[in-house]
């Protein structure tokens, strides 16, 4: 047996399965994150202590005798997040999480430093890790200072089970200290920073063997000799979870932040438009992404302006695909990565009248999360990156009606996996397999089965394509004037 651990922003998911990677049971447990100040979001790693802690000993008490043949387990989790500890490693302060623009000037810094981006292979965006260490040097000199060990965020779940400071190459090069091409740190970069290489974490694959379990984890039940294996950044092990791992493998990811992401086999950067070019949780492949920072969170705020849930206002709209909606919505609620790398700019709707309802203001933002990720999937297109089909995936894409607006705007078909375990637990729990059972990635990392393929409305590709091309235009228009 394995399991597959999931650490999100707002909760953890454990998934315990068969060497075969079919299900035999999941738990889950939830936390929350602080905004001290706008655009600061930060979280204690002691909430991801315990939701992981907690998880286990459900799959423990549910599934007792599973969770005893158990022989290994992997995790994916959020990235960038900067987690901060001594030479004990006792946690400094709050981790500094991905969604924190706080070091946007730091950013701006590191990325204009010659050679930054053609190392790292990418623009240094807020997010990243390196500009938050920046933000720390100045702004809390004291901790900046007793910095022995900076770690990603499932990287210090990793120290608690097995003692071992460790990451793997999928997390690593979201700090923008890595040598994305070559897998290995970069002095440079490191310099770059301000930082050195005895702060950084061992280097790993990620279905390297981290290790043992520590003999203070004896709390979690687990049976002899349990291994636990590197694992990866989320959105790298959800690709494990969905078969995308080569060329023309991809998904799009309708979740909290939207993505379009593509496999492959060899190292294309092309950090000017604002992609995301990465190493892949398997050794020797990288992937690459764009991402919307706002997407099912665009419809929870218009959620909590209008008070209708998500569901009512996604179940207002009838399936069948209509004309593009005249207002029109801009999804910038949190700045944007692809392609504009702006933490600025900020969201907006025009074409509003009196007439105007929930109704159209939801229709509306689907439509805008959907050009969107049209300009992401035209930015992975100029890197050389093929989709002409991709995996439909996360909660936006239970929504028919939402489904079809982007299939119709990217003008690709878009297949959605039958209900199940998919995605980064199951990423997770299938490196887990492939690091202890030594099996090639490959015979492991299948696609899920199909429950049904929506193809885009040739009705109104015509009219889509025109709405996007005005949604591009728009960009300059809703920049933040200093």
């Amino acid at each position: 047996m394995f399991i597959g651990i999931d650490l999100g922003t707002s909760g953890v998911k454990a998934l315990l399965v068969d060497s075969n990677g079919k299900t035999v049971g999941s738990a889950d447990a939830t936390y929350e994150g602080t905004n001290p100040a706008p655009g600061w979001s930060e979280q204690n790693p002691t909430a991801w202590i315990t939701g992981v802690s907690k998880a286990l000993l459900s799959l423990k008490k549910n599934h007792s005798k599973e969770y005893n043949a158990l022989k290994g387990l992997a995790i994916s989790g959020h990235m960038h997040g900067a987690v901060l500890v001594d030479m004990h490693g006792n946690v400094l302060r709050d981790c500094i999480l991905w969604n924190d623009t706080r070091s946007h000037k730091e950013a701006m810094v590191l990325d204009a430093t010659p050679r930054v981006r053609d190392l790292s292979g990418n623009i240094v965006f807020p997010g990243f890790t390196a500009p938050k260490l920046s933000w720390v040097a100045i702004h809390e000199p004291e901790i900046f200072a007793r910095v022995a060990k900076v770690m990603l965020p499932k990287d210090y779940v990793l120290w608690w089970l097995t003692g071992q400071f460790t990451t793997e190459m999928s997390d690593a090069a979201g700090t923008a200290w890595l040598n994305v091409e070559k897998r290995i740190w970069s002095d440079f970069l490191l310099e770059a920073g301000n930082m050195s290489i005895d702060q950084m974490p061992d280097l790993l694959e990620g279905t390297d063997i981290v290790g043992p379990l520590q003999p203070d984890r004896s709390d979690l039940g687990f049976p002899a000799g349990v291994l636990v294996i590197a694992g990866g950044a989320d959105n790298a092990v959800a690709a494990c979870g969905v078969g995308a791992l080569g060329e023309g493998d991809g998904f799009v990811s309708l979740g909290t932040s939207g993505v379009v992401l593509a496999g492959r086999d060899s190292y294309a950067p092309s950090a000017e438009s604002a992609i995301h070019t990465f190493c892949h949780a398997v050794p020797g492949r990288w992937y690459q992404m764009g991402v919307v920072l706002a997407a099912t969170d665009s419809l929870n705020w218009l959620s909590q302006l209008t008070g209708k849930s998500p569901s009512e206002l996604s179940g207002s709209l009838d399936d069948s695909l209509g004309p593009v909606c005249p207002s029109k919505f801009y999804p910038y609620l949190s700045g944007e990565r692809t392609p504009h790398n702006d933490a600025q700019v900020r969201a907006g709707f025009t074409g509003l009248d009196i007439a105007t309802g929930s109704q159209e203001l939801a229709q509306s933002v689907m439509e805008g999360v959907s050009f969107a990720m049209r300009d992401s999937l035209e930015a992975l297109r100029s890197t050389g990156a093929k989709l002409e089909t991709a995996l439909a995936i996360g909660g936006g894409s239970q929504s028919d009606r939402w489904t079809r607006i982007l299939a119709t705007t990217l003008n690709i078909p878009l297949e959605r996996p039958e209900a199940g375990t998919f995605g980064a637990a199951l990423g997770a729990a299938r490196i887990a397999i492939c690091g202890v059972l030594g099996v090639k990635p490959e015979n492991v990392m299948i696609k899920p089965k199909i429950k049904d393929t929506i193809e885009p409305d040739q009705n109104f590709t015509a009219e889509y394509d025109n709405a996007y091309r005005g949604f591009a235009a728009a960009y300059k228009t809703l920049k933040v004037m200093p």
